[in-house]
C-alpha cells in the first residue's frame, strides 16, 4: 500500500521558526504521513481498545474470585473462572499481536516515505545548499533522526492510545467497585498531568541537542573514514581521537541529562501515585469497617488502580520519545521545505549547435560580499575550444559551473545558441553538456554501470565497450577477471586515480553531448597515460564546443582561444602564440611551468 503525502510546498507554511517549532504543528504535519493507512490504523485501534477492555475485565473478575470462589467457596464459580481467565489471556495475546503488527507496519511505511522524500530532495537541492551544510549532520538526519520519527509514530501512538484506554477501562472498574474511593484517586491525576507537562519542555530541549551531537559524531567519523590515508600519513591519531572525544562527550552529557530527567519523572510520578495508594488504603479500611466494601470489591478496585500505574508511568516516559520524534521530524521537514533548484525554463531542443557566451557575468557566494567573478565576458563558437587558465582561486571552476547551472550568476547572462541558460528546461540544458572533472565521482557499482550512468543506462553493451576503448579503459579492465563488470568499490577506491579519470572520460565519450567541459581532466594521469588519453580527448573534442581548465599548459596550446583569469577578471585573451608574445600573465605561467625545476601552475 503506497501513499503520497501532502506536497512539501503546501505543508511548508505550517512549520514555524526553525529554532522553536511548535510540537502540535509538527506532529500534525507528521500525522499526514499516517492517515493514508487508515484501514490498518483502524485494526490497530480496535486491537488497542480490545486490549484495554480485556485487561479491565481481568481485574474485574478478581471480585468473584475472592468473594465467591475463595471466601464463599462457591463450586460453580470455581469451575467457570479458570476457563474465563484462559480465554482472557488468549484474547490478550491476539489483540496485542494485531496492535503491534499493525502499528509497526504503519511506522515503517511512514519512515520509508520520509526517507525517500528527503533523499529525493537531496537530488534536487541547489549546490549552494550542500556548500552550507556539512555531510555528517545530513547523513544523521537520514539515519538517526528518521528512526526517532519511527519511534514517535509507533511507540508513542501505541502507548498513548492503548494506555489511555486502559486507564479509562480501569477507571470504570474502580467506579463500579467503589465510587467513593475513586474520588480520592482522582485527586492524584492533576498533579501527574502537571509533572508530565513540565517534563515535556525539558525532553524537547535535550532531544534537539542530542540530535545535533549525533550529527557531529557522524561528521567526524565520516571524515576519518574517507581521509584515513591522510590521518595515517600525517599522524593525526591523537588529533582525531580528541575531536571524537569532544563531540562524543557532548553527546554523552546530553543523553545523561535526558536519562536523568526521564528517571526523575518516573520517580516523582510513582511517589505521587504512592501517596494516592496510601490514601486509598486508609479510606478503604474505613469503608470496610462500615460494611460498604467487601474483600472482593477492594481487591478488584486495588488491582484496577495498580493496572493504571504502568500506563501512567509509560505515558510519562513516552513524552521524551514524543519530543525526540517531533525534533527529528522537524529536522526532516526543514530539508523537505528547502526550495529546489530553480527550473522555470521551458525551452527544449534536441541538440544545440554549441555557441556559448558569457555576458558581463558576476558571481558571489551566499553571505560574501567579495565577488568570485567580476564582469566576465567571453564567447566561444560552436565546435571551438576555449581554454581557461589562471592561479588557484581565480574563478576558473566557478565560471564553467555557471554553464550547467550548478550555480546561478549574480548578474549578467550565460547563453547557449543565443538563449539564456535560465530559459532552458534544466534537464534539457544538462543533456547538452558532458563533464569531466578533476574530482572524479564513481559509485559503488560496476565499471560498465559507472560509464553508462543515469540517462546513459539504456546504452547497449557494444556502445559502452566502444566508449571504454576510446578512453583506454580496456587497457586495464581486460586484465581483470570480471572486465567491465568489475565493481569499483566505495568512491572507486579499488582503482587508481588515473583509472578513475579514464572512466569519467569514457562516461563523457558515451554521452556524446555537443558541449564538453574538461576541468583538469588529465590531472591524475601519468605522462604515458596522458598522451593516450589526450588523443582520445582530441577525438572527443572534435566538432564539439569545449571549455578546458588545465594546469598543464601544454594541453591547451592548440586551443582556439585562451583566457587568463586573475581575481575573477579576464586579464588576457588570445591564442597560445599571441599570449606568449604579449609576455604577460600567461607567459609568466608558462615560464614557471616549463622552467627547469619550476613548479607546475596550479589549476584549481
Amino acid at each position: 500500500m503506497s501513499a503520497d503525502p501532502t506536497p512539501a510546498a503546501d505543508a511548508a507554511t505550517e512549520v514555524v521558526a526553525a529554532d522553536s517549532p511548535d510540537t502540535a504543528i509538527v506532529y500534525r504535519r507528521l500525522w499526514r504521513y499516517v492517515t493514508p493507512y487508515k484501514l490498518v490504523g483502524a485494526i490497530a485501534v480496535v486491537g488497542m481498545a480490545a486490549t484495554a477492555a480485556i485487561e479491565a475485565s481481568l481485574v474485574y473478575l478478581l471480585e468473584p474470585l475472592m468473594d465467591q470462589a475463595l471466601v464463599a467457596r462457591n463450586l460453580e464459580t470455581a469451575r467457570w473462572l479458570p476457563l474465563a481467565f484462559v480465554t482472557i489471556f488468549m484474547a490478550r495475546g491476539l489483540t496485542g499481536f494485531a496492535t503491534e503488527a499493525s502499528l509497526g507496519w504503519i511506522g515503517r511505511n511512514v519512515i520509508s516515505t520520509l526517507r525517500r522524500q528527503v533523499f529525493r530532495k537531496f537530488l534536487t537541492l541547489p549546490t549552494r545548499f550542500f556548500d552550507k551544510h556539512s555531510t555528517g549532520p545530513l547523513l544523521s538526519r537520514m539515519t538517526y533522526n528518521v528512526e526517532m520519527v519511527a519511534e514517535s509514530v509507533t511507540s508513542v501512538v501505541t502507548i498513548a492510545v492503548r494506555d489511555v484506554l486502559t486507564v479509562i477501562a480501569a477507571f470504570v472498574v474502580m467506579l463500579i467497585q467503589s465510587p467513593s474511593l475513586t474520588l480520592y484517586v482522582i485527586v492524584v491525576f492533576p498533579v501527574i498531568a502537571a509533572i508530565v507537562r513540565a517534563l515535556g519542555i525539558a525532553f524537547r530541549r535535550y532531544s534537539d541537542r542530542i540530535q545535533d551531537s549525533v550529527g557531529e559524531v557522524t561528521q567526524v567519523t565520516e571524515e576519518i573514514v574517507r581521509g584515513n590515508w591522510v590521518v595515517k600519513a600525517f599522524g593525526g591519531y591523537d588529533y582525531e581521537r580528541e575531536r571524537l572525544d569532544r563531540v562524543d562527550e557532548r553527546n554523552r552529557r546530553q543523553n545523561l541529562k535526558m536519562i536523568r530527567v526521564k528517571a526523575l519523572g518516573v520517580a516523582v510520578t510513582q511517589v505521587v501515585f504512592g501517596f494516592g495508594v496510601a490514601l486509598v488504603i486508609f479510606f478503604a479500611a474505613r469503608e470496610s469497617l462500615a460494611g460498604n466494601l467487601t474483600p472482593g470489591n477492594f481487591i478488584s478496585f486495588f488491582s484496577a488502580m495498580m493496572l493504571m500505574l504502568q500506563p501512567i508511568r509509560r505515558i510519562t516516559n513516552i513524552n521524551a520519545t514524543l519530543q525526540r520524534g517531533v525534533a527529528g521530524a522537524h529536522s526532516l521537514f526543514q530539508i523537505i521545505d528547502e526550495p529546489d533548484e530553480v527550473d522555470s525554463g521551458a525551452h527544449r531542443v534536441g541538440r544545440v549547435r554549441g555557441d556559448v557566451e558569457f555576458q558581463n557575468v558576476d558571481f558571489a557566494y551566499d553571505g560574501k560580499q567579495e565577488s568570485v567573478l567580476d564582469d566576465v565576458s567571453v564567447s566561444v563558437s560552436a565546435g571551438k575550444t576555449l581554454a581557461i587558465v589562471g592561479h588557484s582561486g581565480s574563478g576558473k571552476s566557478t565560471l564553467i559551473s555557471l554553464l550547467p547551472r550548478f550555480y546561478e550568476a549574480s548578474d549578467g547572462a550565460v547563453l547557449i545558441d543565443g538563449i539564456s541558460v535560465r530559459d532552458y528546461a534544466l534537464d534539457n540544458l544538462r543533456e547538452q553538456i558532458s563533464l569531466v572533472s578533476q574530482d572524479v565521482v564513481l559509485f559503488n557499482d560496476t565499471i560498465a554501470n559507472n560509464i553508462a550512468y543515469g540517462h546513459l543506462a539504456p546504452c547497449a553493451p557494444a556502445e559502452i565497450r566502444s566508449a571504454a576503448e576510446a578512453a583506454h579503459i580496456l587497457d586495464f579492465t581486460d586484465e581483470m577477471p570480471d572486465g567491465l563488470d568489475t565493481v569499483v568499490g566505495d568512491r572507486g577506491i579499488l582503482l587508481s586515480g588515473g583509472q578513475r579519470q579514464r572512466i569519467a572520460i569514457g562516461r563523457a565519450i558515451l554521452k556524446n553531448a555537443p558541449i564538453l567541459i574538461l576541468d583538469e581532466a588529465t590531472s591524475s594521469l601519468d605522462t604515458r597515460s596522458e598522451r593516450r588519453i589526450q588523443a582520445a580527448l582530441e577525438r572527443l573534442m572534435k566538432d564539439r564546443t569545449t571549455l578546458v581548465i588545465a594546469h598543464r599548459l601544454s594541453t591547451v596550446e592548440s586551443a582556439d582561444q585562451i583566457i587568463v583569469l586573475d581575481a575573477g577578471r579576464i586579464v588576457e585573451s588570445g591564442t597560445h602564440a599571441d599570449l606568449l608574445a604579449k609576455d604577460g600573465h600567461y607567459a609568466a605561467l608558462y615560464r614557471m611551468q616549463f622552467s627547469s625545476g619550476g613548479p607546475a601552475a596550479d589549476g584549481q
